[in-house]
């Protein structure tokens, strides 16, 4: 009898730990991630004894505090919609809401694209082209003395300054100056170098009906043998805001990226991707002033936007 005492003695020791457990127990439940809200947090619940009639609204989802949590706040870190999903999923372009909201502009982030650039790959078949495309052609010398100029590379970017083409060129004509320390054009460059008649009309699809942003764009276009409807061209060599910044009437390309962007171009052989996107930089950075100039050409019923005058640009030094 002594000994069954004992033996329920020590069953009742093993019962009463086990009570001072449960605490515990159900602390872990309290203190698990939010995420485990629902069906699978009653479950636990219930298996230990703690579910009452009045938790029935831990069914559904509940706001506030405890919803935010640490797997929450990277969750939403990690799904931020880049601008090319926002446009898929409201049938906004993405240049109208990269220009609204004035995303992938900073400073001059969009040089930074140039990594990707691919010379003479021909048309960027996973880039869907927008309302913007900027053009850049190099040429070489042709005729007696190499001083007539024809088309030896032609590059293109949209919007974002994104390449979506870039070719050599096989000139129609003899080349007598190939001007290979501004051109970065020699003869081994032609051997892969597209026919003249193949990369028009690649260009003349790819700009047609769109607006064409250049530097001195009628030259391009010449040397391209191809036309554009003045109304959709955007020449940041002909733009009144941009004309103190010349010696003469057309400031060079060079001038304008070191004084309003910043930045130093052209300091060796040319690059005719890179002055297509800088050229669609100063477009993009100065829209508003180009969008005044294109009003007071071309529109007919509305008044002259601030009275026909541009704001004023400051020296970025």
């Amino acid at each position: 009898m002594a000994e069954l005492s004992s033996n329920w003695r020590k069953l009742q020791a093993t019962l009463q730990g086990n009570t001072k457990l449960k605490p515990s127990v159900k602390r872990k439940v309290v203190d698990e991630p939010s995420h485990t809200f629902g069906t699978q947090h009653i479950s636990k619940k219930r298996s230990r004894g703690n579910f009452h009639p009045s938790e029935d609204q831990t069914l559904a989802p509940r706001m506030g505090g405890a919803h935010s949590s640490k797997l929450s706040n990277e969750t939403y870190q990690k799904t931020s919609p880049s601008v090319g999903l926002w446009a898929k999923d409201s049938g906004i372009s993405s240049e109208a809401i990269a220009e609204a909201y004035g995303l992938g502009i900073k400073g001059n982030s969009m040089m930074a694209i140039a990594r990707n650039d691919k010379v003479n790959h021909g048309k960027s078949q996973s880039i869907d082209l927008g309302k913007y495309v900027a053009v850049d052609c190099e040429m070489v010398g042709i005729g007696s003395g190499g001083h007539q100029s024809t088309l030896a590379r032609v590059s293109l970017v949209d919007f974002h300054g994104r390449q979506v083409y870039d070719s050599y060129v096989i000139p129609k004509e003899r080349v007598t100056d190939w001007r290979s320390s501004i051109s970065g054009i020699s003869p081994k460059e032609m051997r892969f170098a597209r026919g003249f008649d193949e990369v028009q009309n690649e260009v003349s699809r790819m700009i047609q009906g769109r607006v064409l942003v250049g530097h001195d764009i009628k030259h391009d276009l010449d040397a391209l043998k191809l036309s554009h409807p003045p109304k959709d061209v955007r020449d940041t060599a002909r733009h009144q805001g941009f004309r103190k910044f010349g010696n003469g009437p057309k400031p060079a390309l060079r001038i304008l990226a070191q004084e309003l962007l910043g930045i130093n171009i052209q300091e060796t052989s040319h690059s005719s991707t890179e002055d297509a996107r800088v050229t669609m930089l100063l477009f993009r950075k100065y829209k508003s002033n180009f969008d005044v100039d294109y009003a007071n050409r071309y529109s007919r019923k509305s008044p002259p936007v601030n009275g026909g005058k541009l704001k004023s640009y400051r020296k970025r030094r």
